[in-house]
């Protein structure tokens, strides 16, 4: 299988969204996904994204994210979603997407490459251990939503 891992474009942007649906279902969290096509595009200056594509153009892997900056470490890459279609899997895109992610904070410049794993992910939690992530048992995330942020009290 040939796939190529290129930079994403704002022609790619309906592929991401259903990729980024693909991974809410996945997470059985479908309900959760309020972005849309034009929210990408009015924000299009805050995430970039690398895409996994076939000879046949069908864009089959995304790995979107933002830079950041850690008090402790500075400039940092955030992997925010690394997906792959189930149809997939096992084709090696999501450690092609992975390296083309650390080509690039290094080329940065970046102290710090940081992303998420849910506990049940065994298959991603292997391939991240795999490649020598240090998964960290100690914190816990503090999300508020949309609404959450509207009516912040202390």
């Amino acid at each position: 299988m040939n796939i190529s891992i290129r930079k994403g474009t704002e022609e790619d942007f309906p592929a991401i969204l259903n990729l980024i649906k693909e991974l809410a279902a996945f997470e059985q969290n479908e309900d959760k996904v309020t972005n849309s096509i034009e929210k990408m595009k009015e924000e299009k200056d805050l995430f970039w994204c690398f895409v996994a594509e076939t000879e046949d153009k069908e864009i089959v892997g995304m790995a979107l994210y933002f830079f950041a900056y850690f008090t402790w470490m500075g400039k940092s890459l955030y992997l925010d979603d690394l997906y792959v279609k189930e149809s997939f899997r096992g084709n090696k895109i999501g450690s092609n997407l992975l390296k083309e992610i650390f080509e690039f904070a290094k080329q940065e410049k970046c102290k710090r490459v940081r992303w998420q794993v849910l506990n049940w992910n065994k298959p991603a939690i292997w391939l991240y251990t795999k490649c020598g992530a240090d998964i960290s048992n100690e914190w816990n995330n503090c999300d508020f939503d949309e609404s959450a942020i509207e009516n912040f009290k202390i």
